[in-house]
């Protein structure tokens, strides 16, 4: 079997804390913060509409495979 623990030998499977920001994001506006939401109001709606012609097509030949027997 080969010698798996050698990738954890360096480190001793610890974590570096460099103590400075790891991420540096930008500060966003209210209106940049209502254009994100409005866009994702709009995406889930068409996602729904979407998702529920899906499902009642299903329902609908489901209904129609019943019947027919």
């Amino acid at each position: 079997m080969l010698d798996k623990s050698k990738h954890f030998r360096k480190t001793m499977g610890g974590y570096k804390w460099s103590g400075k920001d790891q991420f540096n994001f930008s500060e966003a506006t209210p209106e940049q913060l209502t254009e994100v939401r409005d866009k994702l109001l709009k995406e889930r709606k068409k996602r729904n509409i979407k998702l529920g012609i899906v499902l009642l097509v299903i329902v609908i030949s489901i209904w129609i495979i019943l019947s027919l027997k």
